[in-house]
């Protein structure tokens, strides 16, 4: 495919949206970006990777904030004037996103991207789910925890998740009405679920050119 595509991946915990999203990446010869976008708003803000690590995807991370290492001392000296708030590193994440977009066809995963180049053309807005039991077999095989663990992990990363996306954007996270496509990996597998999207991108873009 010629043009240049945005393809936003939404997804729950555990559902296999990162495989997914990197998968399409490499079918649409397309840039990937999960936590990547990190390093590169790390980069743009002058602000250290650890301190958006801490803020990815959750909000009222900041009350620890005093035991992340400033990357430089120009930060370090001006501190409160270089937008160093929840909001400011929402800024700088939110324009390294645009200006990769700006670049070429890109995947995004997560971080509201599907808000963020909600202007942008080409566009394709997708939210993954999949069964609990699917997603807890996923997470404690990923992260050799118990089912127990896995359940816990993904019920408190899915809180922070769903508020720092409503927050941010107004919307409700994994709304249907959000996206272009909601899909239940867990039916299909995680390659046949890649191949339906990839379809699916196809059909909406050939509709819109």
């Amino acid at each position: 495919m010629e043009k240049k595509i945005i393809i936003n991946v939404g997804r729950q915990l555990g559902s296999g949206g990162h495989d997914i999203g990197r998968m399409l990446a490499s079918e649409f010869d397309a840039q990937f970006y999960d936590r990547e976008i990190l390093n590169l708003a790390a980069k743009e803000s002058g602000f250290s990777k650890e301190i958006f690590e801490r803020n990815d995807e959750r909000k009222g991370f900041l009350r620890s904030f005093l035991h992340l290492p400033i990357r430089n001392s120009a930060v370090g000296e001006n501190f409160y004037q270089n937008n160093f708030s929840q909001e400011g590193l929402f800024k700088f994440q939110s324009d390294a996103i645009r200006k990769e977009a700006e670049k070429g066809s890109c995947v995004f995963v997560g971080r509201c991207a599907d808000y963020v180049l909600r202007d942008f053309p080409n566009t394709v807005n997708i939210f993954i789910t999949a069964s609990m039991q699917f997603r807890i077999d996923n997470m404690a095989n990923k992260l050799g925890v118990s089912p127990e663990e896995a359940r816990k992990l993904i019920e408190q990363g899915e809180k922070h998740r769903a508020e720092y996306y409503n927050y941010y954007t107004g919307k409700k996270w994994g709304a249907s009405q959000s996206y272009d496509l909601c899909i239940d990996a867990s039916i299909l597998g995680l390659v046949e679920t890649e191949k339906f999207i990839a379809e699916f991108v196809r059909k909406k873009l050939e509709m819109t050119s």
